[in-house]
This record gives C-alpha cells, sequence and structure tokens, in this order.
C-alpha cells in the first residue's frame, strides 16, 4: 500500500485514514566531539534517519557535493574554520533543509548569524534530542527564556569577545588588536566554554 499524506487524501476526497507523516530521512551530523556525535548518531539511526557523519569543513562540503541531507546539526567550533560556513553551504545547495546549531561555545553573537543563515535553532550541548529531532522535523518549539536573571560580568565580557570576533570574521589578530589583548590570551578564551 503506497504512503498517504493528508493532503493526498483530501485532495481524492476520501477519509484519510491511518495517515503516514513523510518527514527528513538523512541527517549530516558535523562535530568532531566522537561522544556527542555517537550519542546522536545511534538515536537518529533508532528512528531510521540515514546518518552521515563528518569532523570538518572540506569533509562537510564533500559530503554536500555528494548528495546534500534533508537537515543537519552542526557544530560552531570545527578544526578547519566555522560551521556556520556549513551551514551557508547547505543552504545554497539544499534550500529549505533544516539545521540546528548545536555547540559547546553558544554566544548571542554567533547565535544570531546561525539564525541569519538559516538555522531554525540555536542549542548548547548536550542538547535534547527529542528537541533536536522536533526541530528537524519542522515543529517549532514555544520557549520561554530559560533564565530571566542578568549575566554575570565574566559572560558580559565573554559575549564581547565573541562579537568582535564575530565582526573581524574570526581573524584572531584582528581581535586580538581591536580588544587590546596578546593574541595568544585571546585563543585561549576562544578556546573554553562559556562562563555561566
Amino acid at each position: 500500500m503506497p504512503l498517504r499524506t493528508a493532503n493526498s487524501a483530501i485532495a481524492d476526497g476520501d477519509d484519510p485514514g491511518p495517515v503516514s507523516v513523510v518527514g527528513p530521512r538523512s541527517v549530516l551530523l558535523v562535530d568532531p566531539d566522537r561522544l556527542q556525535v555517537a550519542r546522536l548518531k545511534r538515536l537518529f539511526e533508532e528512528r531510521h534517519f540515514r546518518v552521515h557523519v563528518v569532523e570538518t569543513i572540506a569533509e562537510a562540503l564533500r559530503e554536500l557535493a555528494i548528495a546534500a541531507p534533508d537537515c543537519a546539526v552542526i557544530e560552531v567550533h570545527l578544526p578547519d574554520g566555522s560551521g556556520l560556513d556549513v551551514l551557508a553551504a547547505l543552504n545554497r545547495v539544499r534550500p529549505g533543509a533544516r539545521a540546528v546549531v548545536l555547540t559547546n561555545y553558544g554566544n548571542i553573537a554567533s547565535a544570531v548569524v546561525a539564525i541569519k543563515r538559516g538555522a531554525v535553532d540555536y542549542l548548547v550541548k548536550p542538547g535534547d534530542f527529542e528537541e533536536i529531532h522536533a526541530l528537524l522535523c519542522g515543529a517549532t518549539l514555544n520557549r520561554l527564556l530559560p533564565d530571566a536573571r542578568p549575566m554575570s560580568a565574566d559572560r558580559v565580557r565573554w559575549e564581547h569577545i565573541q562579537r568582535i570576533y564575530e565582526q573581524c570574521g574570526h581573524n584572531v589578530s584582528e581581535t586580538a588588536r581591536r580588544l587590546n589583548m596578546h593574541r595568544r590570551t585571546l585563543q585561549r578564551i576562544l578556546a573554553k566554554r562559556a562562563p555561566r
């Protein structure tokens, strides 16, 4: 028996009966964190997704050239650059593909860039698989901000550094110059997770 969606059954004029919802079937996981990827891969495969795993921008671009996936889960910090570049490439080769940014390095500046480049959401690891799955399948989640408390001074400083880093196109030397900071100090700050 062929799959029927609610729209095709209604167009035929008969009762839809049991309806199969056809959602995304392939997902690209772009993340060098092998433990996180192994967990997500297992959970997606349990939902009958074809899962493709890559760790770098170069590998992601090769994968996109072969077969663009229906959706993607992308880390921002990759060994060879920003995962936001993968997001932009995905939207060029597969307009309408749904992508979630899932990162250890969440900050407001990169969240804004991610949403502008087509991400459906920006989440901090480890992330709830059910939420990620729902977002990739087309759900929009109505969430209140998780914490109404003001940011700590360390967090405000970190957000400012991240905003300047985004404005400088991820150029560490230029960011350090603008912040009047030693380049190595800046690199150490960028390698750390966001303070609370």
